[in-house]
């Protein structure tokens, strides 16, 4: 067995890149440490910017002439579009709790409704049994009117069966004793 490995281009390739990292690492920090490269790199950086924040206050000329929007334009209309969606939602949110709110308002409702019906079959019971128990009691006082009627009868009756029980008496009194003639009649 060979103690070789076989040939791998993806190795050769990482050797390569590197050594060539190494020496354009060593080129920038030679660069870099010159002062000369700094001011320049300065300077060129300086030109830069003014040159596009001229170029952005260009634009936002152009824009506006042009009626056509800006990137700032379009980044407000962004936050603006994300602020009306949070919005959205939070009355979204609002309507759904006000709609559970009258869903449970409704079935408090239904139930007060059943509860009323309830009473007014109740009530109505009760107003039947009123008018039976006032024609009842208009009938127990009739039948209490007739019974003082009986009694004062039977007082009647019973005083008539006394004083005729006495008259009884006396006839037999009368019968048993002798007859005495006067001048007008019978008399004792």
């Amino acid at each position: 067995m060979s103690t070789k490995r076989p040939y791998d281009p993806y190795d050769s390739f990482k050797k390569y890149s590197e050594l060539w990292e190494k020496q354009i690492n060593d080129f920038i920090y030679l660069w870099t440490d010159n002062s000369e490269f700094l001011k320049m790199s300065k300077f060129g950086t300086e030109a830069h910017s003014r040159y596009l924040e001229t170029l952005r206050k260009n634009q936002e000329t152009m824009s506006s002439l042009l009626n056509m929007p800006t990137k700032n334009d379009v980044a407000n209309v962004a936050n603006l579009t994300i602020q009306t969606e949070e919005k959205i939602e939070a009355l979204e949110e609002q309507i759904w709790d006000l709609q559970e709110s009258v869903r449970t308002q409704s079935k408090e409702i239904e139930s007060v409704v059943e509860v009323s019906k309830e009473i007014i079959k109740l009530t109505k019971q009760l107003k039947t049994e009123l008018v039976k128990s006032k024609k009842e009691q208009a009938d127990s006082a009739a039948l209490r009117d007739e019974l003082q009627e009986m009694k004062l009868e039977l007082i009647k009756l019973s005083s008539f069966k006394q004083d005729f029980e006495m008259l009884k008496v006396l006839i037999e009194k009368d019968k048993n004793a002798e007859p005495v003639l006067t001048g007008t009649g019978l008399s004792k």
